[in-house]
Formats: structure tokens, sequence, C-alpha cells
């Protein structure tokens, strides 16, 4: 075994001559440990709100999307997306059309997004899990029907009870020119609403109806504003969508869900991110504990230095000791409270101890997600601030034991 690691690692547990040292080795191992463990849950929590956001996300957001690089609308070239469609990798290619108009129902008026999907689209998706009301269908016996998002459905005053009053919509007509009577100027058609959901804010405003409905309104008989597709499980979602960029060219785009919510991962990100480093400049105070306690254990092992540098031992050896003497104290707290943080995480889930302390619609305990990935950053962290701060120290102490002997 290395001498300098045999000699730590009796240092460590063995007992010292003035019990302030073992204090102050304790605090500095706890401070790590907390600081480790908090790290982990922080992490393990933020994981599962995203999960748990993205996851509401997943019923509207498709894995893949495809839009035009210029422009609102397009027309599915017939070579290109017909070897888009053969691909087996593909669950289900579904055409959009979408466009903002005008909505009223009975004296109240409400600007909506109109969101126009074919019969393929509420096939693929559980929708259910986010029905505020009503049911999730299109089409009913040759009638048309609308799913309404909660800000349409709350702004509108809408029952849907009420199945002798529709909702008007007016979208303007595409070349009219200024006319003695305005309503010749907008496409009207009216819908019966069939159900409203409840996911996020930033799709209160849409209103979802089968897409032969939306091209009659907004005037769009040929083209659509995107396609959105899903892959089959296991597929790997990165190389299909470089694959399809790379048939499709420069006139289109092809986004994966971070691209087509990018502000909504950037604060998930943003916000996990900052967290972690508040806790890691916590870690690095608590690291930093082990200056003074090495300092301590220098002068108490002031005659074994001596008898080591007697024996020829160098300082190099001697930093050395000391140096993994803090590594240890460092490692051995870091282990520990990965362990603790994986087991709170743990029950956690199993559990769900620790309340929101409001009623949600998903969940009402705190949704934890454990990723390895985050074990590794916390170890590495750990020990990239503990190599640090114990390097300093080694260095420091072994300068103080030299001024000690000298004042002697």
């Amino acid at each position: 075994m290395n001498t300098s690691i045999f000699i730590a690692k009796r240092y460590l547990f063995s007992k010292k001559s003035v019990n302030a040292i073992n204090v102050i080795s304790g605090i500095s191992m706890v401070g790590v440990l907390v600081a480790s463990g908090a790290l982990i849950v922080i992490l393990s929590v933020f994981n599962g709100l995203e999960s748990l956001i993205l996851s509401m996300y997943s019923s509207f957001t498709p894995e893949l999307r495809i839009e035009p690089s210029a422009g609102k609308v397009f027309r599915e070239d017939a070579v290109l997306f017909a070897q888009i469609k053969k691909d087996n990798r593909i669950a289900n290619y579904s055409d959009v059309l979408q466009e903002k108009v005008l909505l009223k129902y009975h004296e109240y008026q409400y600007i909506a997004t109109i969101k126009g999907i074919d019969t393929t689209y509420s096939t693929n998706r559980e929708m259910d899990s986010l029905l505020w009301d009503g049911a999730f269908f299109l089409k009913d016996k040759g009638l048309n029907y609308a799913v309404l998002g909660a800000g349409v459905y709350s702004n509108l005053g809408i029952s849907l009870g009420n199945l002798l009053t529709e909702i008007e919509v007016f979208s303007p007509r595409k070349g009219a020119k200024n006319s003695i009577n305005p309503a010749d100027e907008f496409n009207v058609r009216t819908i019966s609403p069939a159900g409203v959901f409840k996911a996020q804010q930033e799709l209160d405003h849409l209103m979802m109806v089968p897409l032969d409905f939306a091209r009659e309104i907004i005037g769009e008989y040929e083209a659509v504003s995107a396609i959105e597709i899903n892959v089959k499980p296991g597929v790997n979602i990165d190389r299909v969508q470089k694959e399809f960029a790379e048939i499709l060219g420069p006139a289109f785009v092809v986004k994966n869900r971070v691209q087509q919510n990018p502000e909504l991962y950037k604060l998930l990100n943003s916000e996990k991110w900052m967290v972690f480093f508040i806790l890691a400049f916590v870690l690095v105070i608590a690291a930093f504990n082990i200056v003074g306690s090495l300092t301590m254990l220098v002068i108490d092992k002031q005659k074994d230095v001596a008898v080591l540098s007697s024996l020829g031992a160098s300082k190099v050896l001697i930093k050395r000791i000391f140096f993994l003497e803090g590594m240890f104290i460092s490692m051995l707290g870091c282990a520990a409270g990965l362990i603790i943080g994986l087991l709170f995480c743990a029950a956690q889930q199993r559990f769900g101890f620790v309340r929101m302390g409001a009623e949600s619609l998903v969940t009402d305990a705190y949704p934890v997600a454990i990723r390895s990935a985050d074990f590794v950053l916390v170890f590495l962290t750990v020990l990239i601030v503990s190599g640090i701060a114990s390097a300093i120290s080694a260095r420091l102490s072994v300068k103080n034991m030299e001024q000690l002997k000298a004042s002697e």
C-alpha cells in the first residue's frame, strides 16, 4: 500500500490529542454531506418537475414538427413527403393548419388560434388526462365539433350542455377587397363545442377543429401550416430529425420538442442550474473548512512529521499525506450525502410525503426523477472543490509547520 495513503487513513480514524480537531473534521464532513445530499435532492426534484410539465405538453406537442423556413403555410411536395410517410419508424403523421380567428358566442367575442387536425391526430395521443370537461372528439355523425382551451371556454362563457348555441368563427377572406357589407370580407362558419382541456396557459387560447373545417374557414384548401410526427417507441428521435432535415432541405425546419418550446426548456434549465450553483457555493464553503481541520491536525502531528522527516520523507510526501486526509474527509461526506439523497428521493417517489401545499390537477406531491448523471455531476463537483481545498490546505499546513520549527 502507498505510504501516504496508509498514513492518511490512520490519521483519519485515529484519536487526536486535541478533541477540537475531531469536532472540526466532523463539521467539515457533515457540511459536505449536507451539501451533496441537498444537491441530489434539488436536482431530482427539478428533474421531476421538468418531466411533469413536459408530459403535460406532450399530449399536444409532437416529437417532431415540420414547418416552412419562410412563410406561414406550404404545400406538401409529393416526392419528398411521400418518402417520409413511408418511413417505418413513424407511428403517426398528421397535417396541421393553424391561424388566428375571431370567435363569437352569444354577446361574447374572443381572438383564438384555430388548429385544424386530421382524423389520425387524436388516435395516437392521450388527451383524456388533460380534459377538463366534455370529451375529445371532432367528428360525429358527419357533424364538426371543437375541443377548446380553458381560456377560450372561460372568455366566451360557453356551456357544453347547451346544444342549441354554436360558436361562430370568423376569418378574413383571402383576396377580399373593401366592400359595402363588411360581412362579405369574412368567412363565417359555426361549430359546436365538445370538450375543454386545461394544460398550460400557452394552450388556453387554442381551439382544435377538424382539418376540413379549418380549410373552409381559413380558405386554404391545399396548404398546411405544419406536419406533426410521432415516432415508434425506442426510435432515436435525434437521428430521425437529422435524416428528415437532410431529405427536406433548407426550405423546411424539422423541430424536436425542445425546439418547439425553447422558452419553456430555457426557463426550466436556468432555474435548475441557478439553484445548483447556489448549493455548489455552499459546498465550497463547507469544503474549505478542511483548511482549519488540517492546520490543527499538522500542529497535533508535529512529532510524527518530525520522525518522518528524519527517516527521509520529503516535503512532497508530507503534503500528499495531508492532501489525502482532506480528500478522505470530503469523499466520505460526499458518499454519505449521495446515499442519503438517493434514499430520500426514493422515499419521496414511493410515498410522496413532501406535499406541494395545494391541490394540483396532476399531482399534489413534489415529483422526483432520479438520474445517474446527477450523481456523477455532484461527485465530480465535490471531487474538484475538495481537491482544490485540500491542495491549498496541505500546502499551507506544511508551510505553517516549517514556520513553527523555525520559531523553535
